[in-house]
C-alpha cells in the first residue's frame, strides 16, 4: 500500500462515546481536526520485549519518529479488531492474536497544521514473530524492554508520537496492576 492511497481513505467519526456518526476523508478529518475512530496495536515478544517501529520519515505526521508497533483507522463497516489485525499485516507483515486492552481519547496537533484527534482502540499481542514492515509505513523497527523504553521516553519524549506516550503509559498501568504479559 503507498501513502498516496493510505491518505485517501474514510475515518469514521465518532462522538465521545464511540459512536459513529459518519465518516470523511481521512485528511480532512485531520485538517479539520474531527473526532475519529483509530486503533493502536501493541507486540511484545516472548522476553517481554516491546516492537517498536519507526514511522517512514514520507508520513504525513510523525514522520521518523518512534511509535507502537503498528496503529491505523478502521475503515467504514470493519471491526476495530479486524483493522488491528490488517494493519499488523500491511505494516509488519506480521499476524499474531490480539485482545483489546483499553480505549481512550486524544487531541494533539502538529507542525504542518495537521490534528490528530481519535477515539483510540489499544490492542496487545504477543509474538516472536521477526517483522517484515512494509517500507512505505516503517522506517525500522526495534525491541526495546519496558525500563529501556521508559528511560529513553522521559529523556528523549520528542523523539515519540504523542499517542504512543499516552498508550504506553496506560499500559504499564494496566499491567502493573494485572502483573501480565
Amino acid at each position: 500500500m503507498d501513502i498516496i492511497a493510505d491518505t485517501m481513505e474514510n475515518v469514521i467519526l465518532v462522538d465521545n462515546n464511540d459512536v459513529a456518526q459518519g465518516v470523511m476523508e481521512k485528511m480532512q478529518a485531520h485538517v479539520t481536526g474531527s473526532l475519529h475512530r483509530a486503533i493502536s496495536v501493541f507486540v511484545y515478544n516472548s522476553k517481554g520485549e516491546f516492537l517498536l517501529q519507526q514511522r517512514a520519515l514520507e508520513k504525513y505526521h510523525s514522520a521518523g519518529k518512534w511509535s507502537n508497533t503498528c496503529c491505523s483507522h478502521p475503515r467504514p463497516h470493519e471491526s476495530t479488531i479486524d483493522a488491528a489485525n490488517r494493519r499488523l499485516k500491511e505494516e509488519m507483515g506480521m499476524d499474531c492474536e490480539l485482545e483489546e486492552w483499553f480505549n481512550f481519547t486524544y487531541r494533539a496537533e502538529f507542525d504542518n497544521g495537521l490534528v490528530e484527534h481519535e477515539f483510540d482502540h489499544v490492542f496487545i499481542g504477543i509474538s516472536d514473530s521477526l517483522p517484515q514492515p512494509n517500507a512505505a509505513e516503517v522506517a525500522s523497527f526495534r525491541y526495546i524492554s519496558t525500563e529501556a523504553l521508559t528511560s529513553d521516553i522521559s529523556e528523549n519524549p520528542e523523539q515519540y508520537t504523542p499517542w504512543f506516550r499516552l498508550c504506553f503509559e496506560r499500559i504499564n498501568q494496566k499491567k502493573n496492576n494485572a502483573n501480565s504479559i
